[in-house]
């Protein structure tokens, strides 16, 4: 049932906002159109009050990043359409200059996704009224969700009783990163362990 309102949607969309659209994909039980960047705010206005569609609630925004990609980013707005019981998800293509235009506008919940969005992967939002970090610490450097950002960070934070305050240092691994074989202590040894000698089976 859920499928063939979203192929009837899909179809509808492709019929009134085509022109805009780059594309329309039912996958896994969901659709998900991705638009061009100037079109963004009039397809989510579109989405948001047209009879046919009454995607009222913004449920999320996020990024992903593909680094490999001249437009490294996609971000993702996830929407619902309680009368119609209908999800739909819509994707933006940009890089790391070019601003996406705030969905403020037209759903006030998006400010703190798009602040989180910035704050975790650096994709900028123009006409956002306060776009600045949520998540991350005052004067905090880089993006910890890009892929090329590194695992253990670049500095680390810890209270110095000497100083009586805060610091900020380079990271230092106390110890070795470790490897893990993920074999259950049962299998992994090689020696026999008290008991064992009692279940042998000849």
């Amino acid at each position: 049932m859920f499928e063939e309102a979203l192929n009837e949607l899909s179809v509808y969309l492709k019929e009134k906002r085509g022109t805009v659209l780059k594309s329309v994909q039912l996958a896994y039980g969901d659709l998900a159109i991705e638009v061009e960047i100037g079109a963004l705010l009039d397809t989510l206005t579109f989405l948001r009050d047209d009879e046919q569609c009454q995607f009222v609630s913004l449920i999320d925004i996020s990024g992903v990043d593909y680094p490999s990609r001249a437009e490294r980013f996609d971000v993702v707005y996830h929407l619902l359409s309680p009368r119609r019981n209908l999800r739909i998800r819509v994707k933006v293509a940009t890089d790391e200059d070019t601003p996406v235009p705030s969905a403020t506008p037209v759903y006030p919940g998006a400010d703190w996704y798009e602040r989180e969005t910035y704050d975790l992967y650096g994709v900028l939002f123009s006409g956002h009224p306060d776009l600045r970090r949520i998540l991350t610490d005052y004067g905090f450097e880089g993006h910890p969700l890009r892929k090329d950002f590194p695992l253990t960070g670049f500095v680390e934070v810890r209270y110095d009783d000497e100083v009586k305050r805060v610091v900020y240092e380079p990271v230092e691994l106390r110890q070795e990163f470790r490897n893990f074989d993920f074999q259950s202590p049962w299998e992994g040894t090689e020696y026999v362990l008290p008991g064992d000698e009692k279940a042998k089976v000849n």
